[in-house]
């Protein structure tokens, strides 16, 4: 069962992909609370100040790319229960394994299924 206080950290510099994943996000149960930052210095700055469970993390982004924000959040020990999803449109398999060693959970290639999302939140989120 998700805690009432369930945060999802949305960081991707495109507005529509931003939009897509809040509105894929609104249908889970519990209603976690959805934050989005444009870029990976906004990002990473609201990661270390909310502390979500969940944080989907584009790759490329300007100023800080989701590789170094994914970095960052695995050198904090306040910040290690926090569960990362990489999202990039580059499929490439040395990508996926760059993302997995910064310490995402998963790699999602974009364009992604909202179903899929749906999904792989609530089993993140643990939900059945």
């Amino acid at each position: 069962m998700m805690s009432e206080n369930a945060k999802i950290v949305i960081v991707d510099d495109e507005i529509h992909i931003r939009s897509l994943l809040e509105q894929t996000l609104e249908d889970l149960e519990g209603e976690p609370k959805i934050l989005t930052a444009a870029n990976g210095v906004e990002g990473l700055a609201l990661i270390e100040r909310e502390h979500p469970r969940l944080v989907f993390l584009d790759v490329m982004m300007p100023l800080m790319n989701g590789y170094e924000v994914c970095a960052a959040v695995r050198k904090n020990p306040a910040l290690a229960d926090i569960t990362i999803v990489m999202l990039t449109a580059k499929g490439q398999e040395s990508d996926r394994v760059k993302g997995l060693q910064e310490g995402a959970h998963r790699f999602i290639t974009k364009p992604f299924d909202p179903d899929e999302i749906l999904n792989l939140a609530r089993e993140m989120l643990g939900h059945s």
